[in-house]
């Protein structure tokens, strides 16, 4: 009887600390319609907004366009096929690095202010 109450005096202080530890990354009161006031955890966030990440994606399509409109094909393609001849890392660059439909279309835009 005494370890089963005190099972469950330890659930009940596992829980209250959980909370705690969630209202103490802020909290939100609503007022019910019955007058009751009800506090509940604020959710959590993403480490990063969808907004900075598309942000992040436009500069860096922005950035091979750039440097494909700069270069050249030719020259390009020739520094991807070096970079696919090294190590893994650098294999892994060569993909990510490798062109696209968009940069490509983004280079053709670029050229013209370039030249």
């Amino acid at each position: 009887m005494v370890d089963q109450s005190h099972a469950q005096f330890d659930r009940r202080i596992a829980g209250l600390t959980k909370k705690h530890q969630a209202m103490s990354r802020g909290y939100s009161a609503r007022l019910r319609p019955d007058g009751l006031i009800v506090v509940k955890p604020r959710r959590k966030r993403l480490a990063v907004s969808p907004k900075a990440f598309i942000m992040f994606a436009a500069a860096f399509f922005a950035f091979k366009g750039f440097l494909l409109a700069s270069l050249g094909t030719t020259t390009y393609e020739q520094r991807l096929e070096r970079l696919d001849a090294g190590t893994s890392v650098e294999r892994a660059g060569a993909w990510v690095m490798q062109v696209d439909p968009l940069s490509q279309f983004l280079a053709q835009k670029l050229g013209t202010l370039l030249r």
